[in-house]
């Protein structure tokens, strides 16, 4: 039977002492022999590490929006907000502090400001509390400052059967992107759903369409513009 367990004061180690006898059957219950068996077990339970089920970046004209979530967390001081612009030599500029050890979901998020116009690319560096790391993967974004409304020229163009539409937009507003044919009707809805101010790009696929010119149209509030492509097959 056990006589004595000990628990240590971290989550990595658990001691088991365990004393053993054995008596005589008869009536004088005499103790024939008694020994103890002590079991120390090193990381047997459970560890908690920091697990991060994502990671995203957003722009919206204002600023580049990172957001991301942990399952777990083990020690965890925080995270190093990390930033690059052609995705090898990373420079710190924030940091978020952790929740230490947790094995609830946990959502973060952070806003990086007063950026010039170009591709962005991020990354997290988990640091914990002895001072250990890890790097999580990078991500990249494409941020413009907007104080007008913008429609881009697709590209590629002429194009078969993808080609991408970069708009920008001055206030947060429902943004619908049609395609016309030559004679002015409407064969497809690229976008139709509500979008922050800022620059955004939306992938269009003419899989189902025959070669031949087409317009495309935004329409966000007050603004309308129309552009033509051109799409061989």
């Amino acid at each position: 039977y056990p006589f004595n367990t000990a628990f240590a004061d971290s989550l990595d180690e658990l001691n088991l002492n365990y004393e053993f006898q054995s008596y005589n059957g008869d009536h004088t219950n005499q103790l024939l022999t008694r020994f103890r068996i002590s079991f120390q077990f090193l990381d047997s339970v459970m560890i908690v590490p920091v697990e991060l089920t994502s990671f995203t970046a957003s722009a919206n004209g204002k600023e580049v929006t990172l957001n991301w979530s942990t399952a777990t967390e083990l020690n965890n001081l925080g995270f190093e907000i990390q930033r690059s612009t052609e995705g090898k030599e990373f420079f710190t500029v924030g940091f978020v502090s952790g929740y230490g050890t947790t094995t609830e979901l946990q959502n973060y998020s952070y806003a990086d400001k007063n950026l010039n116009n170009g591709k962005y690319y991020y990354r997290l560096k988990q640091v914990d509390y002895d001072g250990s790391y890890e790097y999580s993967d990078v991500v990249e974004v494409e941020w413009r400052a907007f104080n007008s409304y913008l429609l881009e020229q697709n590209y590629p163009n002429p194009f078969n059967p993808t080609t991408t539409i970069g708009f920008g937009i001055q206030n947060k507003s429902n943004v619908k992107i049609t395609v016309l044919n030559s004679i002015g009707e409407e064969v497809a809805v690229v976008l139709n759903e509500e979008r922050e101010a800022g620059y955004h790009q939306v992938e269009f696929n003419a899989e189902n369409l025959p070669s031949g010119v087409y317009f495309y149209q935004i329409n966000s509030g007050e603004f309308i513009q129309t552009k033509k492509m051109l799409l061989l097959k």
